[in-house]
């Protein structure tokens, strides 16, 4: 039994009709060497019900607090039966890349039941060349992008042949008791002013540093004074304050979801990270400005100024408990203004170095302290009333995460998993497209979720992701041609 943090709990109140909190991806499976060379839902059902002791999430639903006085807490649930999320559903012919991005978006855009423990997984069968696919998604409230890779290394093999798996501990199932779920939630209801009193001086020296809060009149001064009094390093002044140009996706989302996919080779992105002396991040984001300046040409929508993505970056390795969600942001600029591709890889390079030295002097928990500034029976009637003007204030353009996986092959029951493409969330907070990356046996796996209302050619961002791939490596060529004369 565990209680949701402040964070995990905004991904459950941010939920309607048209915003779902859930992350997902999809692996696509070599079957041959499955038995009778078939993956079936009876062998993901089995796989589940194994292994389900080695990730908690799957077995945990939400126990609510009486009256909200509280965050709700996680429980074991005493019915659980891997069978219930499991699903099972065929392609027609010719099951291609197409065909299956469409299923997934389908899948992708229907809420989690949260009666029961928040995933689902569905078995794909039907793909072109004999081929499967399972796509899985959970709810953002129980992991985040980093724990989902965890997860997924729980559940799978490093050889097609399954592994010889510890005895399940005999865990007594707990239930958290009303009672006691109660008198805490009075007690930190009473305690919440001084708390948050607290988390607000510490988040007042870093407000300068979002995107159009930072530009609200006082603000600069007030953060400055802050740092000033408690000894704060301040920002580098060089730092341009970031303002997010309107763009098409920057607009209300509707409910239905797009999802595109693609493969990139890792090897690729390290010779141009080795070549320009930057970061596997760095060249992701380089990418990302490229691929996002040619759809805004396409769509007559080029700004004069920097896109600004929002950035998540994990805090695990400084987190105290291995559960839930345990990430801050950065935001960093993205210059599609700038036509030169040389120029505009010098300026997201630039700029990255800025937005992380920034990052460095602030206090990574600041997410977490924003989160939790309202008391638990007032934050999810906060948290909506904000979600319904934030599109008005399109306080950033677009998410572009970057999760680090496994380099070597998985398997699933014998089938390999040939790629592995994350599907993440899109709001009115964060825009109607949302691009991540996941690393994983030699290439760099690429998921683009979108509303395809605002974005009705989502997949052009991902051909547009390997043409700006190709920019970069002529960069390269060209930087390295001098030398070799």
């Amino acid at each position: 039994m565990g209680q949701l943090t402040a964070v995990d709990t905004n991904f459950l109140d941010i939920e309607s009709r048209r915003t779902l909190s859930h992350i997902g991806g999809l692996a696509i499976l070599d079957t041959t060497l499955c038995e009778g060379g078939r993956l079936t839902r009876g062998d993901m059902v089995e796989l589940i019900r194994e292994r389900a002791h080695l990730a908690k999430p799957l077995r945990r639903r939400l126990a609510s607090v009486p009256f909200g006085l509280d965050r709700p807490y996680w429980e074991d649930d005493p019915n659980f039966d891997p069978a219930r999320h499991v699903h099972e559903v065929a392609l027609p012919a010719p099951g291609d890349d197409l065909q299956l991005g469409a299923e997934v978006a389908r899948i992708h855009e229907r809420p989690l039941d949260r009666r029961r423990p928040l995933w689902e997984l569905f078995l794909i069968q039907g793909l072109a060349g004999g081929r499967a696919a399972i796509y899985a998604k959970v709810h953002h409230a129980c992991v985040d992008g980093v724990l989902a890779a965890e997860l997924l290394a729980a559940l799978l093999d490093l050889q097609p042949e399954a592994a010889e798996l510890p005895v399940p501990p005999q865990e007594k199932e707990t239930r958290p008791e009303l009672l006691p779920m109660l008198t805490r939630g009075v007690t930190r209801f009473a305690l919440h002013p001084v708390r948050s009193t607290e988390a607000l001086v510490r988040t007042a020296g870093h407000l300068d540093q979002l995107p159009v809060i930072g530009g609200l009149p006082g603000v600069r001064e007030v953060s400055r004074a802050v740092r000033s009094v408690l000894g704060q390093r301040q920002p580098d002044p060089s730092g341009a304050r970031m303002s997010p140009p309107r763009t098409p996706f920057n607009a209300p989302i509707s409910q239905h979801r797009a999802f595109a996919f693609g493969s990139l080779p890792l090897e690729d992105v390290k010779k141009v990270r080795r070549a320009l002396g930057v970061s596997v991040n760095d060249v992701v984001m380089a990418m990302c400005t490229g691929a996002l300046r040619q759809w805004l040409i396409d769509h007559d929508a080029l700004p004069d100024r920097p896109l600004v993505a929002c950035v998540p970056v994990s805090m695990r390795r400084r987190a105290e408990c291995g559960d839930g969600n345990a990430l801050s942001a950065m935001f960093a600029p993205l210059p599609v203004q700038i036509a030169d591709p040389t120029e505009r890889f010098l300026a997201v390079r630039a700029a990255m170095v800025n937005v992380k030295r920034r990052f460095a002097v602030s206090r990574g928990s600041w997410f977490e302290e924003v989160s939790a500034l309202m008391p638990a029976a007032l934050s999810g009637l906060a948290t909506r009333l904000a979600m319904q003007g934030a599109a008005a204030i399109n306080p950033v353009n677009l998410l572009v995460s970057n999760v680090p996986g496994p380099q070597q092959p998985l398997y699933a029951r014998g089938a390999r998993v040939l790629a592995y493409y994350p599907a993440s969330v899109i709001s009115d907070v964060t825009g109607g497209v949302n691009i991540t990356v996941f690393s994983y046996d030699g290439n760099l796996d690429v998921g683009v979720i979108a509303c395809p209302d605002l974005v009705p050619d989502t997949w052009n961002l991902v051909g547009y992701l390997r043409e700006a791939l190709n920019e970069l490596l002529k960069i390269v060529e060209a930087e390295e041609a001098p030398a070799a004369l």
